[in-house]
């Protein structure tokens, strides 16, 4: 899929001006349904980016029934890969004064506090 969208096989106006990355794809366990998790370069235009993609779902899965040696093409989904987010809030959330101040404490004091 990522190899398809970096060639720009896909003739969309939409498209056109965005670099799609393709972290994961999750099959079903039959293989018949793909769920395909992507992000545009920068996570701008994710709605325009997965509406496009949509939009050409059939043009996709002919590309990956050409590419992938199954009896069935899978049937595409198209998710916006939230991980990114996940993990910057994680970041910012261990950046806070509270977990610094628990960071910063002297691993031997608690073991001290225990005996």
């Amino acid at each position: 899929m990522a190899e398809i969208l970096a060639q720009g096989n896909v003739h969309d106006a939409d498209l056109e001006g965005h670099i799609i990355t393709v972290p994961e794809v999750r099959m079903s366990p039959d293989l018949k349904l793909a769920t395909v998790y992507v992000m545009p370069l920068g996570g701008r235009d994710t709605g325009v980016v997965i509406a496009a993609l949509e939009r050409n779902k059939k043009f996709l899965r002919g590309e990956v029934a050409h590419r992938v040696n199954l009896k069935f093409a899978p049937d595409l989904r198209f998710r916006v890969d939230e991980r990114f987010d996940e993990a910057e809030r994680i970041e910012k959330l261990l950046r806070t004064p509270a977990v610094q101040k628990d960071l910063e404490q002297d691993p031997d004091s608690d073991r001290e506090e225990e005996q």
